[in-house]
């Protein structure tokens, strides 16, 4: 059997008055992300990643935000639907490298945790399994005078 590399890529605006959840853990943040489910870009590209990896569609295929099923739903189980398709298309996963691109949270103190969830949720060893945050480069700039 060949290998397989799935892409996955999500992205969600902060909103006030919901929790912030990334790579299945509660964030004590201020904001959360908006979103159909709970919000979380992390579960959700790595979702889209295994699904594209075996021509499966993507998360909005099996999760359509117009069913209200989803509503604030924990995508633990998108990835868990996701990971069945990887299963039924006989391959599995090897290894997963994510960044997440944001300003804030900083992710660097929580990112230990955040891999150990990563795996578990994946039933990788936390060694097969790298988060990293970069910053935007526009984000950081000083407007000009």
């Amino acid at each position: 059997m060949g290998m397989r590399i799935g892409y996955g890529f999500d992205s969600h605006a902060f909103k006030p008055g919901v929790p912030l959840v990334i790579g299945g853990l509660k964030i004590d943040h201020p904001e959360g992300l908006a979103g159909h489910s709970d919000g979380d870009l992390l579960l959700h590209a790595i979702t889209d990643a295994l699904l594209g990896a075996v021509s499966a569609g993507d998360i909005g295929t099996f999760f359509p935000p117009s069913d209200m099923r989803w509503k604030n739903a924990d995508s633990t189980l998108f990835l868990e639907t996701a990971l069945e398709e990887i299963a039924t298309a006989g391959y599995r996963i090897v290894n997963l490298d994510c960044v997440l691109i944001m300003m804030r949270p900083k992710i660097v103190p929580i990112a230990g945790e955040m891999r150990a969830r990563v795996a578990e949720l994946l039933h990788v060893s936390e060694r097969d399994v790298s988060i990293k945050a970069k910053t935007p480069e526009a984000c950081r700039r000083k407007a000009p005078p």
